[in-house]
């Protein structure tokens, strides 16, 4: 047989489609080619893939082989192909049986004494693997290199055979007996116990505390305002650990995309992201790209919270990236030849100080600062971001009493598990977070009261608000009132919601 046909799996954002690796033996000079849009690593795959054949104790044909990788319109990148390039030549020369090939895919990068080493997105391709079996009602395994084993497994339902080197992939195609096979990877991950900062550690704060449960039970983006060592990053760091536990759905789609960018740990399954880019990252690094484009941190912090810290000292025009992504939930990466599409349902938390030198509306220190150096200071966030940002809170600075006092100082897990009840009762009525209502779904599941309603067009009056921050006090409201196990909003949540809606020029 000169032709094998062999299946893997290319990247295209979150997407893994399917490729089909075509061997062709043919008589002539003998030459290596590798066809179907591929990049440098694929190209380099020829080296490898000879000398792994070579050293296993194959014969590498001396004849034209021309290998292509279709569709032959869709990029090809990484050192995934090495494997399915080495077993379809054997098959092609006759050295090993294709008579089932087309029962597995393959992936995993070869080195040069043969052993399989392991690949990025492992988990991305597994859970397409997945989808398109059933789809067609015909699932095919996996084979892939063992230290990917367990990241692949966290699809259910699959069939995954780990491998360390060629030569064991090469006897499992070929046995005649089970012994000789692989054996299926059996998932066996284990929750370990996640040690996260408490919120007993927080002395204070307690308007700021109840702000982050309602953020958390919502799912609301929140900014701080407040002096330096008011506490804004320590309240920020203790927000996951209240945080509801992912579901099947959350947990899989955020390690795809770390698995993407190959930051996955097996450790920090079911875990939710929390990631705190420093002020000096880029738009590209924030919202993803590059020329093959990676997921950047508003997906790598998919389901979980994205902290900037020191919100002012990001550059204006890479906090405007956010905009869209906050209200949609996904991003479109788009270059030349590619276009890639990740979720990013993140949670914004943002902490900044009042003004340049920290200290405006401090009770002990004065503020040294012009109103027109505070006014171009705070005017580095828009409008148009800001009023896409559900809760606005002063944090006042912790005074001496607060901070010998030990009283109202709830753990974690107590506020967790009012979280957990009020986004229960969410899911039961919408099957969403608050935070992600539309429209129509506002007008339907937070109509307030009469009172409340007449509260909430006052303060709409008063603050100059827009229709969408309108919206977002609406959502916040009945938040709060899910907290409390409210059926219908009232004017003490209506209230409250507006309580958390502030200006930011605080020194009107």
């Amino acid at each position: 047989m000169s032709l094998a046909v062999l299946k893997s799996r290319a990247l295209a954002g979150m997407e893994a489609p399917e490729v089909t690796v075509e061997v062709h033996l043919a008589n002539g000079l003998p030459t290596f080619t590798i066809v179907g849009l591929p990049d440098t690593e694929v190209r380099e795959s020829k080296d490898r893939v000879r000398a792994a054949l070579q050293n296993a104790g194959f014969e590498f044909p001396a004849r034209r082989i021309t290998v292509n990788l279709a569709p032959a319109d869709l990029p090809k990148e990484s050192g995934r192909f090495d494997l399915p390039i080495a077993l379809g030549i054997l098959a092609a020369s006759g050295q090993l049986p294709a008579t089932e090939l087309d029962r597995y895919e393959f992936a995993g990068e070869l080195s040069l004494s043969g052993a399989l080493r392991p690949i990025r997105a492992a988990l991305a391709m597994t859970f397409a693997m997945y989808k398109a079996g059933n789809a067609s009602g015909k699932p095919r395994a996996f084979i892939l290199p063992r230290a990917n084993a367990a990241e692949a497994a966290l699809v259910p339902d699959t069939t995954i055979y780990p491998a360390d080197t060629l030569l064991q992939v090469c006897a499992h195609l070929s046995a005649a007996n089970q012994d000789a096979r692989l054996s299926r990877f059996e998932s066996h991950v284990q929750q370990v116990p996640v040690t996260t900062a408490d919120f007993a550690d927080v002395r204070g704060q307690n308007q700021a505390r109840r702000a982050l449960e309602i953020a958390a039970a919502g799912a609301h983006s929140l900014l701080m305002v407040g002096p330096p060592g008011a506490g804004k990053s320590m309240l920020a760091t203790r927000l996951p650990g209240v945080l509801p536990p992912m579901t099947d759905a959350e947990a899989l789609e955020a390690a795809a995309v770390q698995s993407l960018a190959g930051s996955f740990a097996l450790s920090r399954w079911r875990e939710r992201p929390f990631r705190a880019p420093h002020h000096t990252a880029s738009g590209v690094a924030l919202v993803g790209g590059s020329s093959v484009p990676r997921p950047g941190e508003i997906s790598l912090a998919n389901h979980g919270v994205l902290f900037l810290d020191e919100l002012t000292e990001f550059d204006r025009k890479v906090l405007e990236v956010l905009r869209e992504p906050l209200e949609s939930g996904h991003i479109t990466i788009s270059r030349a030849g590619r276009q890639a599409d990740f979720p990013c349902r993140f949670q914004l938390i943002a902490a900044m100080n009042p003004c340049p030198c920290g200290y405006l509306g401090h009770p002990t220190r004065a503020c040294r600062c012009t109103p027109d150096g505070i006014a171009r200071y705070q005017g580095k966030i828009s409008g148009p971001l800001l009023d896409r940002i559900d809760l606005q809170i002063q944090v006042a600075p912790v005074t001496q009493e607060e901070l010998t006092n030990d009283a109202c100082r709830e753990n974690s897990a107590v506020i967790a598990q009012r979280v957990a009840l009020a986004r229960v009762r969410q899911l039961t009525r919408q099957d969403k977070a608050n935070a992600l209502l539309g429209t129509a779904e506002i007008d339907a599941l937070c109509k307030p009261d009469a009172a409340a309603e007449q509260l909430l067009r006052a303060a709409m009056t008063r603050l100059n608000w827009s229709a969408r921050a309108y919206h977002r006090v609406l959502k916040v409201a009945r938040t709060v009132a899910d907290l409390s196990d409210a059926a219908q909003i009232n004017g003490t949540h209506v209230a409250e919601a507006i309580q958390y809606r502030r200006a930011l020029s605080l020194h009107d």
